[in-house]
Parts: C-alpha cells; structure tokens; sequence
C-alpha cells in the first residue's frame, strides 16, 4: 500500500520534511535566545537608570570606549557649555517620528577635558539643508549636567553612513573621536544624553529614556517555530495516509471496471 513512498516525488518530499524540522527547531531557539537577550538588556538599562550617578570621568576618559554594562548609566559632570564649538546631527527623529536634527554642545570639564553633550532635539529650519539651524542658547556660567552616557556612534552598529562634504558644523554620527580631532582637544570616549537641567525653551527637546519595559514578540516566534516542526511530520503523515487511500480506491474502481459483466 505504501510502496509509492519510493518514487521519486516521495522521496524529495520526505527529505524536505527532514530538513525543514530540524532547521525551524533552530529557528525557534534562535528567537528564545533573542528573548533571552532582551531581558537581559532590559534588566540591564533599568539597573543603569535607576542607578545613582556618578562623575562621568569614573566612566571614560579620552580615547576609551564606553563599555556596554555602562550603557544609559546616569553620570553627572561639572563645567561650562561651549556654545562657539557646537554642531548638529543631521536626519534625526523625534518621539512623533519628525525629522530634524541633534544638538552636541562641547562641555568643558573643570580640568579641561571636554564632553560631547546630547542637548536633543530640534525641527529642521524650514526647507533649507545647509544652513545652520536656530538653536536655543544653553545655559551659562559653570553648571552641573546630568545624562545617560552612551558608546560611541559608528556605521557599522548604526548603519548610519558618514557622508563627507557635509555642511560647515553638521555631522552624521555622534563619535567622540571624530569630535576630539575637530576640537584639537581631550575628548571623553562616548557622549551624554542630557538629562538635566531641562531645556527652559521648548526646545531642544530632550531625548526620551530608553524603552526597557517591552519584551518583544521572540518568545510568541519561538513557540511559532516549534509548532511549525510539530506540524512537518504530522503533515507528512496526513498526506502519505491520504494518497493510499486515494491509490487503494483507485486500485479497486480499475479491478471493478476489469471484471467480465456477469451472463
């Protein structure tokens, strides 16, 4: 009854079977990992924002990369803004999705070393691209800021090109090292996103603390692709069970029709 599993067409078909099951069973420890991850970096961020700051200066230092267990750690730091020396990074989004650019004021430490600050958001100036934009003032004199230190911007992990010929104090990535060789000064690995003291204006709009609540649908997808698996073989086994009952009621209507009409 079954000897038609030995065709050709069968036979390609089973094979298929066999490696589909192993391969979404992957698939589907690959999206557990990934939910794994992302409870991981959840508890993470919550633990660095919850955390009490710290002088940025226990964190980088000029040339050094911000690791990733100190991502969106809150660090505070004393000194002045230097607004001559300001730029703005261009084809950024606010939390309503509108395109405009970030605002990275230099912030020079008490003993010298300078800090690339994140002040946050502002709408594009209307239709032009190359002029520099208006920007509300900060404050002045010498302050304490507080943010969430954040690595470098590179294209590999941003996929942000670093478009040269750009216009005069507009830039694409956040990158410390990019701005010491600008500043021709000590730079502080990574940057800040500042947190406090707010903007009094309504702009720049401050850049909104991480998401850190929402797990993702990689679990909903790794149960999908075991279910998937499941599916493969008691597939495989509907359609066997059904095309040799198909074949046997075949069988018998040609027997049928072959049998001499009775005298």
């Amino acid at each position: 009854m079954y000897r038609f599993l030995l065709s050709r067409q069968w036979v390609i078909l089973t094979l298929v079977a066999l490696a589909l099951i192993p391969t979404m069973i992957e698939l589907g420890f690959w999206q557990l990992h990934r939910h794994e991850r992302r409870v991981e970096l959840n508890g993470e961020i919550a633990g660095s924002l919850a955390a009490e700051p710290v002088p940025v200066e226990s964190m980088s230092s000029p040339g050094a990369e911000v690791d990733d267990e100190h991502r969106y750690r809150r660090v505070t730091a004393k000194g002045h803004f230097d607004r001559a020396d300001e730029v703005v990074v261009r084809r950024r989004t606010n939390a309503d999705d509108r395109v405009g650019y970030h605002v990275l004021t230099p912030f020079v430490l008490d003993d010298g070393k300078v800090l690339i600050v994140n002040r946050g958001w502002i709408p594009s100036s209307g239709g032009s691209q190359t002029a520099f934009p208006e920007i509300p003032a900060p404050p002045e004199g010498e302050i304490t800021v507080t943010g969430r230190l954040m690595p470098d911007q590179t294209t590999e992990d941003s996929g942000i090109k670093n478009v040269e010929g750009l216009p005069d104090r507009q830039v694409m990535l956040i990158n410390s090292e990019q701005q010491a060789e600008r500043l021709g000064e000590p730079v502080l690995g990574g940057y800040v996103e500042l947190t406090e003291p707010k903007p009094s204006a309504d702009t720049p709009e401050l850049i909104e603390e991480p998401d850190h609540g929402s797990i993702g649908n990689h679990m909903a997808y790794a149960v999908q692709w075991w279910l998937f698996a499941a599916g493969v073989p008691v597939g495989w086994f509907v359609l066997a069970r059904r095309e040799a009952r198909d074949r046997t009621a075949e069988d018998a209507r040609e027997t049928t029709e072959a049998e001499p009409a009775a005298v």
